[in-house]
């Protein structure tokens, strides 16, 4: 396993995500992307759209609508709804994302994509959600510092993440042995804020084999992000929670909801208090009984 290739990675890790729940689909190209993400569309949107797909040129409302903003709006309107004409005049809301039941989007897992922008580049796997790319993982061979893989995500934001791959939120990177993730953002990412997955007994879970069937189970992933990234309006940045303070959140949303008992989360310093708390408080705020 020493010397197992980056290309043998790749292939076991597609494997993986195919028998846990995604549907592996083939997008050579940015056109291919757009075309995937017009039909996925439409799946998810079914119920709105009484029988009549969006057209091409609804889609291109659309696209005017999503394209070419920031990574911080784009993960605004990837939480929200769109509004548009359809060619009869009607109004249509269209959703990009489930984000209250998370287990109801569309899972899809390509690979090898290539982009060109000022170089072209070719991404490893990427996983798509109602066909927006959201999630983006570079692999490695074993033996190598996972940090080569990082340092390609930096080169490849600024080159060729445009586009739909503004609405990407989460970065994985991996040698197989060693395992990250973090979010997107419009400011410099710093090796600093990676992150390693954890159990709720806070034991690392490094092994991409591990990580894929833990951290990138379909229903999981989503959940982290529509329950666990923050926009931060003040910073304008994006945002992903480690995972002692998900587990922390989890378990005061528990008691909170699901209790009579009062309870409460010991945090150390400088471990992410503020953000632990204000994403309870968020959460919270949203369910039905909880006294404003």
């Amino acid at each position: 396993m020493g010397s197992q290739s980056e290309a043998q990675l790749e292939k076991n890790l597609l494997t993986q995500l195919t028998q846990i729940g995604y549907s592996s689909v083939s997008i050579p190209d940015y056109e291919a992307l757009l075309a995937n993400f017009h039909e996925q569309l439409n799946i998810f949107n079914e119920h709105k759209l009484n029988n009549q797909p969006l057209t091409q040129v609804e889609f291109k409302r659309i696209l005017t609508l999503i394209e070419g903003k920031s990574i911080y709006d784009s993960a605004k309107i990837l939480r929200d709804k769109l509004l548009i004409e359809r060619e009869d005049g009607t109004q249509l809301y269209v959703e990009l994302m489930n984000t209250k039941e998370w287990c109801k989007n569309i899972f899809q897992v390509t690979k090898q994509t290539t982009v060109k922008g000022t170089y072209t580049n070719r991404y490893d796997v990427t996983i798509l959600m109602n066909g927006l790319p959201l999630v983006q993982v570079e692999l490695k061979r074993r033996g190598l510092d996972f940090k080569e893989a990082f340092n390609q995500i930096q080169r490849y934001r600024r080159h060729t993440f445009h586009g739909l791959y503004r609405f990407l939120q989460i970065f994985v990177v991996s040698n197989g042995v060693d395992t990250k993730y973090f979010s997107n953002s419009d400011h410099d990412i710093q090796f600093g804020f990676t992150f390693f997955w954890s159990d709720e007994d806070n034991e690392l879970i490094t092994n991409l084999q591990d990580f894929a069937s833990t951290f990138l189970k379909p229903c999981h992933l989503a959940k982290m992000i529509s329950r666990y990234m923050v926009i931060n309006d003040e910073a304008k940045a994006l945002m992903v929670m480690r995972p002692y303070q998900v587990y922390a959140v989890e378990a005061l949303v528990s008691r909170a909801t699901e209790t009579n008992n009062n309870g409460f989360i010991w945090h150390t310093t400088g471990s992410g208090k503020t953000l632990t708390s204000f994403k309870a408080g968020q959460i919270l705020s949203n369910e039905d009984g909880i006294k404003k």
